[in-house]
C-alpha cells in the first residue's frame, strides 16, 4: 500500500522476489511455495499473496513492508430528498464544469438500462479520463454519461454467471443514481413516492468499479477498485460500504483513501448501520469524509382497519392493494401448533411455531422482528400486523399485506382479538405522509465515539439516507428473493448510510464544480460548517449526526475553511504514533521521520472542522484541553468574524483571539479553543456546545463534544 515507485515495468517480479526472499528461505522445503495473486501497480504498491500466519508474521517484519493484514469481507451499507435538503431541480449549477467532473462508485455494478443513466444530450468523457469499459453478461458497454465500468474478483467471490459490471443485487444502482442520475420525471414505486428521480449532480459523469458481489466486498478487490480509480481520474469516490474501523494500517479502505486524498480526491463513505448503539461508526479516518443517515420529511406509512371500526397505523412499504373489504386476523398465540416438540415462540410467530390450516387467508398479529412476513407467506397467510422489538422508525418492505405498529396501536390490536369470537381486519397499500419531526436520525444509524483516532468526531456530517427512492436493477426482484417475489422495478425505497454515502458525495460534487482549485478537506469544511443543526437533538445527538445535515447551497459560500494538506495528515499520524518507515513507505518519501517534523499542537493535532475531546474512563470529571485551529479566508472583500460560544455552564470556553479581520482571499488566521469545566453529574457522559464564527459574511459553525464513558458503557 506505498507509494509508487517511479518505474512499475517489474512491480510484480519485485513482489514475487519479496515473497522468495522472506519466505522462500523458511519454508523452502516446502511443497507449497506462496506467490503473488495480484499486483497493485496503478496508484498504490501492494500484492495480495495466498499466505500461512506464520508466513504472513514473518513478511510484516521487513522494513520495506508497511503491513499485511488478512483479505476481510465488508458489508454493503432517493424523490424527495435533494429538495429537501434545499436542492430543489433548477438550483444554480455551472453546468459544463459539472459535466467534468467523475464520480468514481465502488459497490455492486451498474443496472445501465435504467432511465437514470440515459446518455442523451451527453458529450463525450472528459479529456482526463482514463478509465476502461469491462464487458460481461448483460453488459455490453457503457455510454457519455457510464463512461466506466470495471469489475474486481480476485478471490472468485462472484458467481461464475455473474462476472461482470452489471447489477445483480441492486445495490450500486441505486447509490450510483442518488449521486447522479438524470431527472426522470413521473417516477415511483407501484404510485409511492410519485416525482422526479435525480441526483445531486445529474450532468457528472458516472465511473463504476464492482468490488461488491452477492457475498460482500473483499478487501482485496476494494483495494484494486481504489486502484483504479485512482489512477482512472475520478474527481470523488462514492463507498456505500463498512466494516469494523482499526488501525489505519491494516484497513483497506483507510489506505485506499489515502491515496486517493494524495490524488486531490475525496473519498465519502458510509459511517456504518449498527446504530442505536454507541461506539459502532464505521470508516474513522479522518482523511475520509464520514456519513452519517438522517430522515426527510415523507414518512412511508401503512394503515389498517380492525372490525370493530378502529384504525390502526404503521409503517412498512406494502404495494399491495386489499382484495377483500375484510380478512379473517388471528394472532401466532391462538395460530400456534398443537402437541408439537419446537423451540420457539409462537407469539413472535417463530419459523415452525404455527399451524398453516390456523394462517391460510388470514392477517396474523405477531411480536417481535419485521422477518415473519416472509414465514407466514409461506404458510398462506393473507397479512401480518408487527409489533417490531426494533427498527421501528425504518419502513421493511413487505411479501404480504404487512405493517409495522407501535405499542399504542398494538394494545388496541390485541383488546379487540380477546373481545370477539371472529375477529376480522384490513390492511391499505402503503401511503406517503409529511413527516412534522424531520430530520431525525434513524435508529439504524451508527453513532461514535470511536475508539481509533478518539478526539477526532465521527460521523462528520449526515445527511438523507430514510426511505430513499432512486434506480434499481431489473435482474433481481423487489426483495432480492427470486422464490417468493417476482417483483421486477425500475425504482425502490431503501434506508441505511450506504442511501446517506452518496448524497454526501454528490454534494461535495456539486460545491467542487464552483471550487476547483479547492481541496479534499476544504470542500469538506465547507459542508460541515455550514450544515443544519437537527432540530431534534436528544443526548449525545452529534454523535450520531456529525456537524449536522449537509446543506450543499451554503457550503458554496462559506465564508471560512478548515484545510488539510496531505503534511498535515502525515503529521496527525505521527502524533498518533505511526511509525515512521510505514508512513515514509506510504508517502514514498524515504527520507521522513517523525523526530524531524514539529509537534503536533492540541488536543487532536489536527485543523479539524470539528472539536472532540474523549476522556478515557467514566470516573474522569475535569475538563482541560485546547484546540487549535487556522481558518482560510474564502470570501469577497475584507471581512471581520467574532467568534460565539454556546454551552452548558459546566463547560467554559475561551477563544484567542475572538476576533478574526481578514483584508483579502486565502488569508489564513490562526486561533485556539480553550475548554476547563468539570462533569457535574455522575449521570452525565457527554457535554455538547459548538463554536460560531460570525458577522455580516456567512456564519461557521463547528461542534464541540466532550465526552466520558458511562461505568457500563461496554462499547
Amino acid at each position: 500500500m506505498g507509494e509508487l515507485p517511479k518505474d512499475t515495468r517489474f512491480l510484480r517480479s519485485n513482489h514475487n522476489n519479496i515473497l522468495k526472499q522472506t519466505i522462500g528461505s523458511k519454508f523452502g522445503s516446502l511443497a507449497r511455495k506462496p506467490r503473488v495473486l495480484h499486483s497493485y501497480e496503478k496508484s498504490f504498491n501492494a500484492f495480495m499473496a495466498k499466505l500461512l500466519p506464520e508466513e504472513a508474521d514473518i513478511l510484516s517484519r521487513r522494513e520495506d513492508v508497511i503491513s499485511v493484514f488478512p483479505n476481510t469481507i465488508r458489508q454493503l451499507r432517493t424523490t424527495r430528498s435533494w429538495d429537501f435538503i434545499g436542492m430543489p431541480l433548477n438550483v444554480t449549477r455551472k453546468q459544463q464544469v459539472e459535466s467534468d467532473i467523475i464520480v468514481g462508485v465502488i459497490d455492486t455494478g451498474i443496472w445501465i438500462e435504467s432511465p437514470s443513466f440515459n446518455d442523451e444530450g451527453f458529450g463525450p468523457p472528459p479529456a482526463k479520463w482514463k478509465g476502461k469499459c469491462d464487458k460481461g453478461v448483460n453488459f455490453t458497454k457503457c455510454n457519455n454519461k457510464v463512461i466506466g465500468a470495471q469489475y474486481f474478483n480476485l478471490q472468485g467471490a462472484g458467481d461464475i454467471d455473474r462476472i461482470t459490471p452489471a447489477d445483480f443485487e441492486g445495490h450500486g444502482t441505486h447509490t450510483a443514481s442518488t449521486v447522479s442520475g438524470i431527472p426522470v420525471p413521473s417516477t415511483s414505486l407501484y404510485g409511492l413516492g410519485e416525482g422526479t428521480v435525480r441526483g445531486g449532480v445529474p450532468s457528472a459523469r458516472i465511473a463504476i468499479y464492482k468490488a461488491c458481489w452477492s457475498t460482500g466486498c473483499s478487501d482485496s478487490d476494494v483495494l484494486a477498485a481504489f486502484d483504479a480509480a485512482i489512477s482512472d481520474g475520478v474527481d470523488l469516490i462514492s463507498l456505500s460500504v463498512g466494516g469494523l474501523s482499526g488501525d489505519f494500517f491494516q484497513d483497506s479502505i483507510a489506505i485506499g483513501a489515502f491515496h486517493a486524498l494524495k490524488k486531490g480526491i475525496l473519498t465519502s463513505c458510509a459511517g456504518g448501520n449498527s446504530g442505536p448503539e454507541f461506539g459502532t461508526i464505521e470508516n474513522v479516518a479522518p482523511w475520509i469524509f464520514t456519513v452519517g443517515a438522517t430522515s426527510t420529511d415523507r414518512k412511508l406509512e401503512t394503515d389498517g382497519m380492525l372490525g370493530n371500526g378502529v384504525a390502526i397505523s404503521g409503517i412498512s412499504i406494502n404495494t399491495f392493494e386489499p382484495t377483500e373489504k375484510w380478512f379473517p386476523l388471528t394472532s401466532g398465540t391462538l395460530a400456534e401448533v398443537e402437541n408439537a416438540n419446537y423451540h420457539g415462540n409462537s407469539s413472535a410467530c417463530d419459523y415452525g411455531t404455527l399451524e398453516e390450516s390456523k394462517v391460510k387467508g388470514k392477517i396474523v398479529y405477531c411480536l417481535g422482528s419485521n422477518q415473519q412476513d416472509y414465514y407466514i407467506k409461506g404458510l398462506k397467510g393473507s397479512g401480518t400486523i408487527i409489533l417490531s422489538d426494533k427498527m421501528t422508525d425504518v419502513p421493511f418492505l413487505t411479501y404480504l399485506s404487512s405493517t409495522s405498529i407501535n405499542n399504542t396501536n398494538a394494545a388496541l390490536v390485541q383488546k379487540y382479538i380477546n373481545s370477539t369470537k371472529s375477529p376480522q381486519a384490513v390492511i391499505y397499500k402503503t401511503r406517503t405522509v409529511n413527516s412534522i419531526t424531520a430530520p431525525f436520525i434513524p435508529s439504524f444509524s451508527s453513532r461514535g465515539p470511536q475508539k481509533v483516532s478518539l478526539n477526532i468526531l465521527k460521523p462528520d456530517i449526515s445527511a438523507p439516507g430514510l426511505s430513499i427512492l432512486a434506480a434499481y436493477t431489473e435482474l433481481n426482484t423487489l426483495s432480492g428473493d427470486k422464490y417468493e417475489d417476482n417483483r421486477i422495478v425500475k425504482y425502490i425505497f431503501d434506508s441505511g448510510t450506504s442511501m446517506a454515502c452518496p448524497h454526501v458525495a454528490a454534494a461535495a460534487a456539486y460545491v467542487k464544480s464552483f471550487h476547483l482549485d479547492w481541496s479534499p478537506a476544504a470542500i469538506k469544511s465547507a459542508l460541515m460548517t455550514t450544515a443544519k443543526p437537527m432540530k431534534i437533538r436528544p443526548v449525545g445527538a452529534e454523535l450520531a449526526s456529525g456537524s449536522g445535515q449537509i446543506n450543499p447551497r451554503k457550503a458554496l459560500n462559506p465564508g471560512l475553511i478548515y484545510d488539510l494538506d496531505i503534511n498535515s495528515y502525515i503529521s496527525y499520524l505521527c502524533k498518533e504514533g505511526y511509525n515512521s518507515t510505514n508512513i515514509a513507505l506510504l508517502t514514498g518519501n524515504r527520507k521522513y521521520n517523525c523526530s524531524t517534523i514539529p509537534k503536533a499542537k492540541g488536543v487532536d493535532g489536527l485543523n479539524y472542522p470539528s472539536m472532540h475531546l474523549q476522556l478515557q474512563h467514566a470516573n474522569e470529571s475535569d475538563i482541560s484541553a485546547v484546540f487549535y485551529r487556522t481558518v482560510t479566508y474564502v470570501g469577497n472583500g475584507k471581512a471581520v468574524y467574532k467568534a460565539k460560544v454556546r454551552g452548558p455552564k459546566c463547560l467554559s470556553i475561551n477563544v484567542v483571539p475572538n476576533i478574526l479581520s481578514f483584508s483579502k482571499i486565502n488569508e489564513k488566521k490562526s486561533f485556539r479553543v480553550e475548554l476547563k469545566g468539570k462533569f457535574v453529574s455522575k449521570k452525565t457522559w457527554v457535554i455538547s456546545s459548538s463554536l460560531v464564527w460570525g458577522g455580516k459574511k456567512p456564519y461557521v459553525k463547528s461542534p464541540i463534544l466532550v465526552y466520558r464513558p458511562l461505568l457500563n458503557d461496554m462499547y
